[in-house]
């Protein structure tokens, strides 16, 4: 899914930068975004972009760029101004979700596995409990 044409007419002022006369002549950055939106909405690496857009390189390259100026923070910008301009956004309500759960990977190192044995020598579960973070906390630190 490309940007349409009014969605570029708003953002190429932006993202246009006219052509300095040195070196290669720059690519169409219509068709560099579209490929930087392609591999941010699809999550799949830089170099299985398709081909119907620039090469991953340029690509990456102006993504770094473009981030580095904070020209996505203007667009995100000119775009929810334009939205509330149309009457298509209400800023009246809105809220911000900051919780999040962390995936596990494997098997945490404290579960025991079904079947399995788990340590049984009392220095290993001690020291276990004074490695705890929140045993850590209220040990006094000695020299």
């Amino acid at each position: 899914m490309d940007l349409t044409d009014i969605q570029w007419a708003k953002l190429e002022p932006i993202y246009e930068k006219p052509y300095a006369g040195t070196g290669r002549p720059r690519q169409d950055a219509r068709q560099v975004l579209n490929g930087i939106l392609w591999v941010l909405r699809t999550g799949a690496p830089w170099k299985d972009m398709p081909r119907r857009y620039p090469p991953y390189q340029t690509c990456h390259r102006h993504f770094q760029e473009w981030t580095e100026e904070g020209v996505f923070s203007l667009a995100l910008q000119t775009l929810a101004e334009d939205l509330l301009e149309r009457g298509q956004i209400d800023v009246q309500e809105c809220f911000i979700d900051g919780s999040f759960a962390p995936s596990k990977k494997g098997v945490q190192a404290l579960e025991k596995l079904s079947g399995a044995r788990g340590p049984r020598s009392w220095p290993l579960q001690t020291l276990l409990v004074f490695q705890s973070p929140s045993i850590r906390m209220l040990l006094v630190p000695t020299k």
